[in-house]
C-alpha cells in the first residue's frame, strides 16, 4: 500500500533526526503525505543549521533543543533567503508555497517544543519561539491571476466528457502495440478512476487509499479517509457511475482478485494483485492528459469539480465540505475561476456610461 511506504519513508527520516523530533511526530496528527513531507523540510534545515555553523552537531540526530532555542529571527531569515536561491530537486527556485511549506514545518516543531511539549515536570522544552516572528511569504500572483491560471489547466464543462471518450476511443489508436495491449488491461479502471476523482473532488491519495465497501451504490456516496485520518462521506456525480460499473465488472478477472483484495483500484504487478499506488495514478493521468493536448495532474482535477460546484451552487461552505477541507479559505480561489460576473459587471458599467453620453 501507499501508506506502507510512507511509513517507511518516515521511519527512514526519523531515524537521522534528533530525539525530540521523533516525540514531536508522535503527537502529529496530519495526512501521512504531509507529516513526510514536513520531516524532509525539518531534514533540510537541520542540515542548513550544520552547513552553516550555528549548530555544532555532526549529524543532525545531535542538534540540540538548546540550540533551536537560541536561533534569532535573523537565523531564520537567513534560511529563507538561502531558500529563495537554491535550486530543488527540479533545478528551479524555490516559490513562495514552497518556501512557505518549510515555514510551516518550522512552525509546527517549534509549537510543539514551547507548548505542546510535557518534560521537565509539565514544562515545554522551551518557551521562546522564534517562529512567531517570521512571517510566510506572500505570493506575488493575486487570486484572480492564479485562477485564470488554474483555469486553463482544468476539463470544466464538456471538456471533461471530451477527455474521457479520447481515452476510451482516441487513445488505443495511437499507441504503439505494446502499450495499446497495456492500455487494453487497463482501460476500464482507469477510465473509473479519473471519473472518480472528477465525479466527487477526492484527493489522488483517497482514490488510491478507496476500497470496494467504501462504495455506497444506493445512496451514490463514497467513504473516504481523510487526512488526519478522519473518515468522511462524499456524494459521487451521477454520471461518473457508469464508469465505475464497468470497471467494477471486469475487476475481479481482470485482476484475478480475491476476497482478500479490499482495494477498489488494483494493479497486476509481474503476477502479482495490489492496490493501486497514487504515484500511478499520477503517472497515467499525466500520461493521458498529455496525449490529450493539456498536460495536468489528479489535482487539477479536483480543482475542475471543486470551480464546477461552487459555479452552480455560490457556496463555499458545500464546496469546502466536498473537498474535505475543515474552513473555506481554500476554497477562495474557486470563487474566483469563473470570472465571467466580473466581465458583466464591467459591461454594464460599460452600458451605463454609454447612456449617459
Amino acid at each position: 500500500m501507499e501508506a506502507d511506504r510512507y511509513r517507511k519513508l518516515i521511519d527512514r527520516e526519523l531515524a537521522a533526526l534528533p530525539p525530540y523530533v521523533n516525540e514531536y511526530y508522535l503527537g502529529t496528527t496530519h495526512a501521512i503525505t504531509t507529516t513526510y513531507q514536513y520531516l524532509t523540510e525539518l531534514r533540510r534545515f537541520f542540515d542548513w543549521l550544520r552547513d552553516n555553523k550555528i549548530s555544532s552537531a555532526k549529524t543532525n540526530r545531535e542538534v540540540k533543543a538548546s540550540e533551536l532555542e537560541a536561533l534569532r529571527r535573523e537565523d531564520v531569515m537567513l534560511f529563507i533567503d538561502y531558500l529563495r536561491h537554491a535550486p530543488n530537486a527540479q533545478g528551479r527556485i524555490n516559490s513562495p508555497t514552497s518556501i512557505n511549506r518549510s515555514l510551516n514545518a518550522l512552525r509546527s516543531l517549534f509549537k510543539f517544543l514551547t507548548i505542546t511539549a510535557d518534560i521537565n515536570n509539565g514544562k515545554p522544552y522551551f518557551e521562546r519561539n522564534v517562529m512567531l516572528k517570521v512571517p510566510a511569504l506572500n505570493s506575488s500572483q493575486t487570486l484572480n491571476y492564479r485562477a485564470h491560471a488554474l483555469a486553463a489547466h482544468m476539463y470544466r464543462g464538456e471538456l471533461k466528457f471530451d477527455f474521457l471518450n479520447f481515452i476510451a476511443e482516441e487513445y488505443p489508436q495511437r499507441c504503439d502495440r505494446r502499450a495499446k495491449q497495456a492500455f487494453l488491461v487497463n482501460k476500464e479502471r482507469d477510465l473509473a478512476l479519473i471519473a472518480l476523482i472528477l465525479g466527487t473532488g477526492i484527493r489522488v491519495s483517497e482514490a488510491a487509499n478507496t476500497n470496494l465497501r467504501d462504495l455506497n451504490w444506493q445512496a451514490k456516496m463514497l467513504d473516504v479517509i481523510r487526512k488526519g485520518g478522519q473518515r468522511d462521506s462524499v456524494p459521487i456525480a451521477p454520471w461518473c457511475l457508469p464508469y465505475l460499473k464497468d470497471y467494477c465488472q471486469i475487476r475481479t478477472s481482470r485482476y484475478r482478485a480475491t476476497k482478500r483484495d479490499q482495494a477498489l483500484f488494483l494493479t497486476n504487478y509481474h503476477g502479482h494483485t495490489r492496490r493501486i499506488s497514487a504515484n500511478t495514478i499520477e503517472r497515467l493521468v499525466k500520461k493521458y492528459s498529455t496525449a490529450f493536448g493539456r498536460p495536468l495532474t489528479p489535482h487539477k482535477l479536483r480543482h475542475t469539480l471543486a470551480s464546477e460546484l461552487y459555479s452552480v451552487t455560490k457556496d463555499q461552505v458545500l464546496v469546502a465540505q466536498q473537498l474535505g477541507q475543515k474552513g473555506t479559505s481554500a476554497t477562495d480561489l474557486y470563487t474566483h475561476v469563473d470570472q465571467r460576473t466580473q466581465r458583466a459587471a464591467l459591461n454594464a458599467i460599460s452600458k451605463l456610461h454609454k447612456e449617459g453620453e
